[in-house]
């Protein structure tokens, strides 16, 4: 998953003459998936959008010392799937690029917990999917671009190992449902249905 984080004293998303969301001062985010990303990379790019210090402290001026979540501002996301691009030639490609559902999927989730995590009313975002302007008045000018880690080779295998044990145990299992509640395969009726019967 990739960031490029702006800081705003103000910007806004429309749709043709529609305006869909606008902040203050805060950050503008243009987000977007690669076809390998997955729930950790959404943990860690939310946490890293949180915490960023790119604000100036003001009872001291010190800069680079506060975040949006520091001094309560607000943050535009916005889905752009062009982070992940190559180009072939002059011409762009974005089969690097997660696709529709899946990435609708897993960007609202990267804001439902940025939302949580801080506040529903200072997280905004942009029309997934849609054609949209992005208007930005970018405070300093600072512009940073981020990028989830790339898992190494051994946390891949780990990961894999633990999902052929899930699907090894899941088969094992083997419920099927009856008219008296769920049985596993040798017909012996669950303590789950026996209990809500």
């Amino acid at each position: 998953m990739k960031a490029i984080i702006q800081r705003v004293t103000c910007a806004k998303v429309t749709v043709g003459d529609e305006l869909v969301s606008s902040i203050g001062r805060g950050l503008c985010v243009l987000v977007g998936i690669s076809s390998d990303d997955n729930a950790s990379d959404v943990e860690w790019m939310a946490r890293k959008l949180l915490n960023l210090r790119l604000f100036e402290n003001p009872s001291n001026g010190k800069r680079w010392s506060e975040s949006v979540v520091d001094l309560q501002l607000e943050m535009l996301c916005v889905s752009q799937f062009t982070l992940y691009h190559r180009l072939k030639g002059n011409r762009p490609d974005f089969s690097r690029a997660m696709q529709g559902p899946e990435a609708q999927q897993l960007y609202e989730s990267l804001l439902q917990r940025m939302r949580n995590e801080y506040a529903t009313e200072r997280i905004l975002d942009g029309r997934f999917g849609a054609m949209m302007q992005v208007h930005v008045v970018n405070d300093g000018p600072v512009t940073l671009e981020i990028e989830s880690p790339v898992p190494s080779e051994y946390e891949r295998q780990k990961l894999q190992r633990a999902c052929e044990r899930n699907a090894k145990s899941d088969k094992s299992v083997g419920r099927k449902v009856t008219d008296g509640g769920a049985e596993d395969t040798s017909g012996k009726v669950s303590k789950e249905s026996e209990s809500s019967s």
